[in-house]
Parts: structure tokens; C-alpha cells; sequence
């Protein structure tokens, strides 16, 4: 969660409302009629319920009861604990709904690697091998709603009673798979609760309570007006948001197939809780569904409930009189209990750890030192959770802050340990048409954890790679990895295509210094390559020359950093590599000759204008320096991306394929990049470069120039978009089209 959003949630659960009433005490000490509201479920249409709220308020209406269901529950339960309608309204705006509603990692505070991996792959589980996972059962598991939940609901995540322990008195639904009934919470975890009310079947895993399989509220009771009348309610204000029913030719996908048996069942008992409403508002949501969380959709729902209700405006002021209050009267302003929020540091009493291992406990003493903490905050909390899914491979984990007379219980609970983390992705362009990339993390259960990764590449490139990652107590993990690579690769010079290279490659390297801190990656370590060459064609004027089969050892030492807020379309942060690379074939020289140096680097720093116009500059190069440099390591330039084809190829504008160029090349690159909408993105790249056989004779060549127009969509199986660019090397024009995350 970046500072923004955690600023906001902790000012607005701090704030509290202050205009929340204890309604019981409120209704003896005025003598006049209990007010419920009921809010109904449908999923990204409940946004509606909060334009509605915010009328309310303004009207001055009393609220004593709330009960809703799936959305309804959520918006009606965060309302009980003392958000208002202001606060709900800017608290839904700032969320990142596209990782909430998902089970993507917030890799933020984690390694590049990770951070890399979530920008690579289409699709993401986790998956357990040899006996049942009883979290399983939708294609969403939700642990990033639970888990906003827990952070949105702090100073009311334990056990307690939702009609005696909240500032309003509260009920929500669920329904219980096993024997279709339905289920009402008026006690327990409120955030459970309210997962659990939400839970649509097949997108959503259930929540186990008990012997209880809970699902969706929706199915039994979409509406629960009676509850509010059990609670006590005398006048019932209701809103619902449910679209017309769609006729057979509007039901055809998997997705509207699915919505309207959701929307069918959602009918049980509405006619009957429609009956004992006092004031029902019917919120017009055509035009968006259950998943419509973007920035736009959310703004549109939001004002159509506050239309709706003003609409019902005069029925609202006449509803003043029934209950027994005139035009002026506004609801008592109370201090409800207030939750134990991060706002600042607070004094940790000690640690309980609930279903982990000794050695995981270990782990996580050790590596951030707990034993010597006597004090936590929210940064410390969500490293401590993130950790715990990372480098401990559990599903879920919760921290929890239990108060106490001098300080705080912290309390580390983590659900079922993950056997094998499934990654997948999909990708198509024009140059190798189609690619599937799969990779499958599997951690060992050792003292020390251990994590093996198995990536396999299929496509033109194809690739199989095996990594063993020693994760000890400290940010040192040293890493032993194993690579083939089955490369189809054309060569082009100035523009025209000079040689295809069919060759195997074989890579062993071990990593004994391998330093991962949040932006910051070190590396150092002792690299074997062999190659063997298929095939290799070539024209007339081809001037690589002959390939042999040939081995290497070589010496690397790598630096990394990022801090760019996106990994394909950043507006602020900066991102530099650093690689020196000491060549030989036995250890000390190359050909009986001193090795082969090679010094790569780049850097590229964002500056944001406003909010959608950025400009990017960025500085890289390749220095090669030795009497004998192999063609194979030789410089290359060409697309869009570092190593995208080979390890050595760094992108130049206007020059869509592998070009080779002198053994000292600098360049130089200026970006523009403008947002369109929410995802859409207009990119103009200008560059600059030199080249030259020796470093002295640097700038007595001529100028490298090229430019380069993008427009792409950031999409959720990733980047989408094409390019068309010209080189004054090439002296022709290029298209490329890409779907998907590069890799």
C-alpha cells in the first residue's frame, strides 16, 4: 500500500466519523423510533449504496440498525464501525481495486525478482500437493480483500458482538453451502464476517466457520430487511441495486450466464423484505456489472445513488416526522470506541505465532530481529505479513494487535503453507508470433528455507531453467542456477537481414553473494557457458564469420536498482544496472590472452509534469575491452527491451531487430509518455548514440539517430499495444505489435 492510501486510512478510521450516534442509547434518552438501514448485495453496484448514505446524512436521519448483504455488508459494516459516507467515498476511490480483488502479491517492500516476476507472468496460484486444500474452490482465493478488511476494520478484528461492541448495531448474510441455509452474523471477526457475506461462488473461495462452507449472502438473502426488523428496527430505509431482468438473448457468456443465476437466486425473500420497508430506493446501475471497479464506474455508481436519493428527497423529510423528529434535528455527535490505529509507534508486549512452524518462527525472529523490538508500526506489520506469504510460502497471513494495559500482543497467524507457486504466461508479437512461459516455485521444507524454481519456455526461444535460493536469516541468498537455451536468432545489418543462428546454449552459474534489500539488488558470482552452434545462414556480404563450438567461464558482479512506481509505464522513480563481466575459457585468459572485459550499464529517471504527461531520459551502454572479443558476447542493439532476444542486447529506437555494432557504443534516449484515460498510453522515444571499434576514437563517428511512436493499453494480461519507428541506420521504417508481458 503506498503512503497515500495508508495516510488516508489512518485519518479516516482516525476521524471516526464523529457523526455517528450510539443508537440505543440515542433512542430511549429522545423517546423516538428505531432507524435501520438495509443495504443489498451486488457486487461493484453496492458503490451505489454510499451516494445514498451521503443523503442521509445531509437530511439528518437518524441510523440505529444496519444489516446488508455481500457489497451491502462491506459498505454497511465499515459504516457501523464509524466510517461516514465522506469517508467511505474517498476510502473506495483511493484502493487499487485491480490488486484488491485479486491474489497478486504487494511486492512493493520485497525483492526485484519478485517484483519482476508479478510483472511477467498472465497468471498466478498457489497450489498444495499430496492432500486436500480446503482453501480452494474459487478462482480468486481473496486474501487481499481479507486482508484489506483486517486494515480497515483495526480495533474491532477479534471476536466480538456486532449489536453491543459497534457504534451502531450490525447483521450481514452469508449463505451455507453445505445444507443451503442461511446464516446471519451477529457476533464473531467482523472482517470474516464480511468476507465471508461476499463471497460469490466460483470467483470467490468460501470461507470455512466451523463445519459452515459460506458463500455469497446474495443466494438466500440479497436483501435482508427482516433481520433489521429482528434487530428492532421500527422504520426500514432500503436500497437495492439490482438491474432489470435480462431476457434470453442478453444471457450468452460464462460471465452474464453466471451473474444472472446470482441475480435469479438474489430474489428469495425480496418481495417479502420490500413489503415491511418504509422508504425502498431503487438505484438505476445499467451499463456496469458486479465487476466494474474502475475509476470511472465507481464515480458514475456513487452519483447515481446520491440522484436516486435525492430524488426521494421530500419522501426522506416526510420519513423525519414517523420517526419522531422535526426538519432541524441532526443525530447526537457521540465518540465511539475508538480502534488502536498505527498512527505512530506502539509498545509490543510480545509475539504470538498461530499455525507456523518452529522454523518458520525462527525465520522470522531472526530476520527482523523481533527479539530486540519493542515497538511496531504499520511499515514493520506488513513486512512482517508480506514476509510470511514470500519467503515462507503461506497462503494467507494475518497480523493481528491484541491491546492490553501497557502496550500490545502482536499476534502472527498464517494460514495453509503453499507446496508449489504455479506462474503462467502468454505472449504474442511479430516477430516470434507466439510464446508460453511457465514457472513453478517449489519450496523445500528445511530449517533454513530453501526455494527451487523450474521455468520452461516454449516459442521460437525456447528455455528451461532450474534455481536453488537459500534464504538464511540475513538478505544474503545464495543462488545455484542451471540454463539451456534452444535460440532461433536473425542477424540484421543496416536494416537488412545478414545471418539466422540456430544454437544451444548451456549456462551454470553460482551465486554465492546475492544481497536483496526493497529497490536494491547486489550480485556476485562464477558463470560456465557453452555453446553449440546448429546452423548458421548467411548472404553473400555476411561479415560474422565462421562460429565453433566453445566454452566459458566467466566472473560477474551485478548491481540493480528500481524504484519506478510501474514496471512498463512508470511516472516517477528511477532504475539503474551495473554489470562487470570478466571473460576466459580457463579461468584466467581467453585464447592465451588476457579475458575479455565488458562493462554494461543503464539508467533512466522519471519526471512527471501532472499526473498523465511524463518525460523519462536515459543514459546506457556496452563497453567490450580484450585482444580477442567472441562474436557470441558481441554488442547488439534493437527492440524495445534489455536481453530480450540475447543477454548483450540493449533497445534503440527506430531499429526493430538484432544489429550488431562496434565494441564501444554509448547512447542516449529521451522519452515522452502521456496517459490516455486510465490505461492507455501515447510514448514517443528519441535517440542518440555512438559507436566505435576503440573508446578513444569515440566521437569520430557519425551520429546513430533514431525515433520511435508507441500506443499501448495497459491491460490485465498486460502491456497491448504497437509501435512504428526509423533509424537513420536502417533507413527504413519498422511496425511492431505486441500482446502481453515481455518475457
Amino acid at each position: 500500500m503506498n503512503k497515500k492510501k495508508k495516510l488516508f486510512l489512518l485519518l479516516a478510521v482516525a476521524m471516526l466519523t464523529c457523526g455517528m450516534m450510539n443508537a440505543q442509547t440515542d433512542s430511549t434518552a429522545i423517546g423516538r423510533k428505531r432507524v435501520a438501514v438495509v443495504l443489498s448485495g451486488g457486487g461493484a453496484k453496492g458503490m451505489a449504496h454510499i451516494g445514498v448514505l451521503k443523503v442521509l446524512e445531509r437530511a439528518g436521519i437518524p441510523v440505529d440498525i444496519v444489516t446488508g448483504t455481500s457489497m451491502g455488508s462491506i459498505i454497511g459494516g465499515l459504516y457501523a464501525i464509524g466510517y461516514n459516507a465522506n469517508a467511505l467515498d474517498s476510502m473506495v476511490r483511493v484502493q487499487d481495486w485491480s490488486y484488491v480483488i485479486t491474489d497478486k502479491e504487494d511486492l512493493r517492500r520485497q525483492s526485484l525478482n519478485d517484483r519482476r516476476k508479478q510483472n511477467t507472468y498472465l497468471y498466478t496460484t498457489g497450489l498444495t500437493i499430496g492432500k486436500r486444500n480446503k482453501q480452494a474452490g474459487g478462482l480468486i482465493k481473496g486474501k487481499n480483500l481479507a486482508e484489506l478488511f483486517q486494515q480497515l476494520c483495526v480495533g474491532f478484528t477479534d471476536s466480538i458482538d456486532f449489536t453491543h461492541d459497534l457504534p451502531i448495531p450490525f447483521s450481514c448474510v452469508a449463505t451455507d453451502i453445505i445444507d443451503n441455509s442461511e446464516v446471519d452474523f451477529h457476533s464473531g471477526r467482523l472482517p470474516q464476517a464480511m468476507r465471508a457475506s461476499m463471497a460469490i461462488p466460483a470467483a470467490f473461495s468460501p470461507v470455512r466457520f466451523g463445519n459452515k462452507v459460506l458463500v455469497d449472502g446474495g443466494l438466500k438473502n440479497n436483501y435482508p430487511a427482516d433481520i433489521a426488523r429482528e434487530m428492532g428496527a421500527e422504520v426500514i430505509i432500503g436500497v437495492t441495486v439490482q438491474g432489470a431482468p435480462k431476457s434470453a438473448e442478453e444471457v450468452g457468456g460464462a460471465m452474464s450466464i453466471l451473474s444472472q443465476i446470482i441475480d435469479v437466486n438474489c430474489k428469495n425473500k425480496l418481495d417479502e423484505n420490500l413489503a415491511i420497508t418504509d422508504l425502498h430506493m431503487q438505484v438505476d446501475t445499467k451499463g456496469y456489472g458486479s465487476a466494474s471497479f474502475s475509476q470511472a464506474a465507481i464515480d458514475t455508481l456513487i452519483r447515481r445513488g446520491e440522484e436516486e436519493a435525492m430524488r426521494h428527497w421530500d419522501d426522506i423529510i416526510a420519513l423525519k416526522h414517523r420517526i419522531g423528529i422535526d426538519d432541524t434535528f441532526r443525530p447526537t455527535i457521540l465518540h465511539p470506541l475508538r480502534p488502536q490505529v498505527m498512527t505512530e509507534k506502539q509498545h509490543v508486549l510480545g509475539y504470538t505465532f498461530e499455525n507456523m512452524t518452529p522454523q518458520a518462527e525462527r525465520f522470522l525472529s531472526h530476520k527482523f530481529g523481533l527479539n530486540k523490538r519493542d515497538s511496531i508500526d504499520a511499515k514493520l506489520e506488513q513486512e512482517l505479513t508480506t514476509s510470511m506469504r514470500v519467503d515462507l510460502f503461506y497462503e494467507t497471513a494475518e497480523c493481528r494487535l491484541e491491546p492490553q494495559a501497557d502496550g500490545v500482543q502482536v499476534i502472527l497467524s498464517a494460514g495453509e503453507r503453499k507446496s508449489v507457486q504455479l506462474h503462467a504466461g502468454v505472449r504474442f508479437d511479430t516477430e516470434e508470433f507466439a510464446a508460453v512461459q511457465l514457472d513453478l516455485d517449489i519450496p523445500l521444507k528445511t530449517a533454513i528455507p530453501v526455494n527451487t524454481d523450474l521455468t520452461v519456455r516454449l516459442g521460437k526461444r525456447m528455455m528451461a531453467r532450474g534455481e536453488l535460493t537459500i534464504h538464511p536469516r540475513s538478505f544474503v541468498r545464495p543462488t545455484f542456477s542451471y540454463t539451456f537455451r534452444r535460440n532461433d536468432v536473425d542477424i540484421y545489418f543496416e536494416g537488412k537481414r545478414n545471418y539466422n543462428i540456430r544454437y544451444n546454449q548451456f549456462q551454470a552459474e553460482f551465486i554465492p553473494l546475492n544481497h536483496d534489500l526493497k529497490h536494491f539488488n547486489v550480485q556476485y558470482g562464477l558463470r560456465w557457458d557453452y555453446m553449440h552452434y546448429r546452423n548458421m545462414l548467411g548472404t553473400e556480404n555476411g561479415k560474422l564469420g565462421a562460429l565453433k563450438n566453445e566454452h566459458f567461464y566467466s566472473y560477474h558482479a551485478r548491481i540493480n536498482y528500481n524504484s519506478e512506481d510501474n514496471w512498463y509505464f512508470p511516472t516517477r522513480g528511477a532504475r539503474f544496472k551495473a554489470e562487470y563481466a570478466y571473460l576466459t575459457d580457463n579461468f584466467t585468459q581467453l585464447d592465451d590472452k588476457p579475458g575479455m572485459s565488458a562493462v554494461d550499464a543503464n539508467w533512466r529517471i522519471s519526471f512527471s509534469f501532472n499526473s498523465r504527461f511524463t518525460i523519462q531520459p536515459m543514459l546506457y551502454g556496452r563497453l567490450l575491452f580484450g585482444t580477442t572479443i567472441p562474436a557470441v558476447f558481441g554488442t547488439t542493439i534493437g527492440g524495445d527491451w534489455f536481453g530480450h532476444y540475447v543477454e548483450q542486447q540493449m533497445p534503440f529506437a527506430g531499429i526493430g531487430n538484432i544489429e550488431y555494432v562496434d565494441h564501444q557504443f554509448v547512447a542516449i534516449q529521451l522519452q515522452a509518455q502521456q496517459r490516455i484515460g486510465n490505461n492507455n498510453y501515447v510514448q514517443i522515444r528519441l535517440a542518440g548514440a555512438q559507436q566505435s571499434a576503440h573508446l578513444k576514437q569515440l566521437m569520430d563517428h557519425h551520429t546513430m539517430l533514431g525515433g520511435q511512436i508507441a500506443y499501448y493499453c495497459n491491460t490485465l494480461v498486460g502491456p497491448v499495444g504497437a509501435t512504428i519507428g526509423y533509424s537513420n541506420h536502417t533507413k527504413k521504417p519498422y511496425i511492431f505489435l505486441n500482446l502481453g508481458y515481455e518475457f
